[in-house]
């Protein structure tokens, strides 16, 4: 019952004070607001961006009213610090703007890719979510997420956890070792935490478990949730070496738990994570004194060591990928460039300028591989042995032989192992496993031309100095005789080969010098593929030489008094040719062979301005004929400019295409600009690009792109916590070698037109017939690169430097042969997405 004493209320609302009026504040903001809007109309950046941030503090009503101007400001400023190098200032305005306007999707999503360019992927991936959960519609924040998503969980991430195999062996091994006494555990690099939940599950009385990627440490925090072990596994963002008793856990365990190994074994740290780990997180060792003693009182890893197999292999793909192998390109000589080579070299001695190996599925080489020798093992390691662990950097470089069974080019060795769980259990990677792993690839240089032939024996020299296995192959030993790689005997001579022992010292040498030679010229693995590729440049150069040929004729035809043209043999002035393509490119060279050309390369780093320069001189291309067009622009942005106050570009080339599958981003933006530059009758290269595409059925691209269902991850609810950062876009596919069902005929899917904006859209619909009945799972493109009306290069040539890429769906589709289904293709700067329907 209501108090009947009580004070009887007004019959109305009590109206708000309000707020007092403050001239000084009103004027104050009035003359910032007109300050800032003036600085931003004489593009004043900076002083507009404070304005503003003085306005909109004092006054928020003003925010949806200047919310617009505001970003611009930012956005502007912000290009401005960038470019002047001034990050933490760059920052400090973003983070003012998201004091004002913490929920605007616009600003997260730009200072995400500020962040994604700096390197920070793990505080970019968070800016990218926040901007989709405000808006889940956002194109732009859409698609930079899938790509960061790319780089913070990695597609072995989903083929690891398909893994039935590896999965169920691993939780066998844990569940054995707990239920034997291992009680306390702790996992080391725990990504989903699925091994600290095998432990968990298994008994273990306390379990603990580190990660070091924030985006990966918060996923295991909400997988463990989901699978109610939260209370019961204790999740450290940290790494392993940072570790301490009692800090971060309060005592010694008997029990560490990883799977921190890459292709290569070592790689990921491994080795110096263990021996921290048996100094000062494990109990000790189980040794013959204290074989007696209960399990819980002494320490042991899972995996308990590793065994590490390795062959030679011949592979055109790995070779065209690391090392020169045609002598011209474009109609240029090529023989000045041998000093060109891939960023992976492998020697006994450690440099960190070079990485000591690459990572390939040899099953899915495009071309295949040619075993030259058997495998051979050539490292044994004990990882519950912490004297051996910490003896292996200091152990001598060791020389093993494997003998040669068929005769081949040496392109590299393969290295792949076999991970020993316990003494009943193991994993292997080899290449004829079915495994989510790749196999370790060793690039050989040192040994062009160099034929193994039966009856050798490759010498290679293993070590371990910097906590990576490096292989690297030495010399040949034939019918008793060493050969070091670097002479390059004629292995066609049934006579044998019998080199001057002078030479072949100091060839042997030479060969062991493979690193810091002063004219070595590093280039991506994808620049020396496209260096490799000569159908590319010769399609290219004859295109350029229609266009020379047709600028030039049309230059020297005058008009007389009368109006009837003439031709003059006179002095004209030079067409200018444009080079843009990303990174390494031979265009402009070939383009400044040609007599009367001016052209500009975008070519940056010096040692590969330098090769352009000596292979310019050697093919004797007029000096001053080639140029590097950074080098005379203040403003790297600014690359697609006019060659000078008066000319025009008679040329532009354009990179479309990234090596991943992907169209370049912002590429219609440039060939947009490109147009405006060109002089009459100038031309964008390519001027047409035709993106072609079809149905497929393959399991293999649903297993690398997201888990598929909770059996293979041992019941545990791990799926759609990380299938979050499943990107509908496969890259990096090598379709030639794809496990799939062809269901259709390729089709064309899109078409984008450099040269006429008029002929471009934004979507389109394709109708496409089954060929056979199946699953569509996805739609793998790739591209026609039309250079003029007859001449063209497709993505998908044997040859090419480029890989494929596949809209993967979401949902398979059933279909019937003969079947018609509907392809919804849409591009939106520059992303291809593909939707699948039936038809009707």
């Amino acid at each position: 019952m209501p108090n009947a004493s009580a004070r009887p209320k007004h019959g109305g609302r009590r109206t708000r004070r309000r707020r007092r009026e403050d001239p000084a504040r009103n004027e104050l903001v009035s003359s910032s607001l007109e300050s800032a809007q003036q600085c931003l109309f004489s593009q004043d950046y900076g002083p507009a961006f404070v304005h503003y941030l003085l306005v909109l503090n004092l006054a928020p009503e003003f925010k949806d009213f200047a919310r617009e101007s505001f970003r611009f400001t930012l956005f502007k400023w912000a290009e401005e610090l960038d470019s002047a190098g001034r990050i933490q200032d760059l920052f400090g305005c973003y983070e003012q703007a998201l004091e004002l306007f913490p929920a605007d999707e616009v600003i997260l999503n730009s200072m995400g890719e500020h962040l994604f360019r700096m390197g920070f992927r793990d505080e970019a991936a968070g800016h990218f979510f926040k901007a989709l959960k405000l808006k889940p519609d956002y194109p732009e924040a859409r698609e930079n997420f899938y790509r960061v998503a790319n780089w913070l969980v990695e597609r072995w991430h989903f083929l690891m956890l398909n893994d039935h195999g590896r999965n169920r062996k691993y939780q066998q091994a844990i569940q054995k070792a707990v239920r034997g006494g291992c009680t306390t555990v702790l996992d080391i690099g725990t990504g989903t935490g699925i091994l600290g939940m095998c432990a968990k599950k298994a008994g273990a009385a306390e379990v603990y478990a580190c990660e070091l990627s924030k985006t990966m440490y918060e996923l295991a925090c909400e997988v463990v949730a989901a699978n109610g072990m939260d209370g019961g596994i204790k999740i450290l963002h940290m790494k392993s070496l940072e570790m301490e008793v009692p800090k971060d856990i309060p005592h010694r365990v008997s029990l560490v738990v990883t799977e921190t190994v890459d292709a290569g074994l070592f790689g990921e740290g491994i080795i110096e994570s263990l021996i921290h780990a048996w100094h000062h997180l494990l109990l000790p060792p189980q040794s013959a004194e204290s074989a007696s003693r209960d399990p819980s009182a002494t320490g042991r890893v899972i995996p308990a060591g590793a065994t590490v197999f390795a062959m030679a292999v011949e592979c055109l793909e790995i070779r065209r990928h690391n090392k020169l192998c045609v002598s011209e390109v474009g109609g240029l000589s090529v023989a000045t460039a041998e000093q060109l080579r891939s960023p992976v070299s492998c020697s006994t001695e450690p440099d960190d300028s070079m990485e000591p190996y690459t990572t390939e599925r040899l099953s899915r080489l495009p071309g295949g591989y040619t075993a030259l020798t058997e495998p051979l093992t050539v490292l044994h390691i004990d990882f519950n042995n912490v004297q051996e662990l910490e003896g292996l950097s200091s152990r001598p470089v060791q020389r093993v032989r494997l003998p040669v069974v068929r005769e081949g080019e040496l392109d590299a060795l393969a290295l792949w192992f076999q991970l020993h769980l316990d003494e009943e259990s193991s994993l292997s990677t080899g290449p004829h496993e079915d495994t989510c792993w790749e196999q370790a690839i060793y690039p050989e240089h040192t040994s062009k031309g160099f034929l193994l032939k039966g009856g050798d024996e490759l010498i290679v020299e293993v070590s371990c100095r910097d906590a990576y296995l490096r292989l690297c192959s030495v010399a040949v030993l034939r019918a008793g005789r060493e050969i070091g790689l670097g002479a390059r005997p004629d292995p066609r001579d049934s006579s044998g080969f019998v080199p001057n022992p002078e030479a072949e010292l100091c060839s042997a040498l030479a060969s062991l010098q493979t690193r810091r030679r002063p004219d070595v010229c590093v280039l991506e693995c994808s620049e020396m593929a496209l260096l490799n590729n000569s159908d590319y440049h010769r399609s290219f150069a004859a295109t350029l030489s229609k266009l020379i040929s047709q600028l030039k004729a049309e230059s020297r035809i005058l008009e007389d008094p009368a109006g009837v043209p003439t031709k003059e043999p006179f002095p004209v002035d030079p067409l200018y040719v444009l080079d843009v393509s990303e990174g390494f490119s031979l265009l402009s060279l070939i383009a400044a062979s040609y007599g009367g050309v001016k052209a500009y390369s975008s070519v940056e780093k010096s040692k590969q301005q330098e090769a352009l320069q000596r292979m310019a001189h050697a093919n004797g291309v007029p000096e001053g004929s080639l140029a590097f067009w950074l080098n005379h622009s203040e403003d790297e942005q600014g690359v697609l400019q006019r060659p000078s106050r008066e000319k025009l570009w008679s040329a532009i080339f354009l990179d479309c295409v990234e090596t991943c599958g992907l169209v370049r981003q912002k590429l219609m933006e440039k060939a947009s600009l490109a147009r405006c530059l060109l002089e009459h009758g100038g031309r964008v290269f390519p001027y047409k690009m035709v993106v072609l595409g079809l149905l497929v059925e393959s399991d293999t691209l649903l297993l690398e792109s997201a888990v598929q269902g909770r059996e293979a991850t041992l019941d545990f609810n791990i799926a759609p916590f990380i299938n979050q950062f499943t990107v509908p876009v496969h890259v990096f596919l090598d379709f030639s070698t794809l496990a799939c069902r062809h269901l259709s005929k390729p089709v064309e899917l899109f078409v984008l037109d450099l040269m006429d904006a008029n002929a471009n859209y934004d979507n389109r619909e394709v109708q496409v017939q089954t060929t056979l009945s199946g699953r569509i799972t996805a739609v793998p493109f790739w591209y026609d690169i039309h250079l003029d009306e007859n001449i063209r290069v497709s993505t998908l040539a044997p040859n090419s430097h480029w890989k494929q890429a596949a809209v993967v769906l979401q949902r398979p589709l059933e279909v019937t042969a003969g079947e018609w289904v509907r392809l919804a293709v849409k591009l939106h700067n520059s992303s291809i997405s593909i939707e699948v329907r039936r038809d009707g």
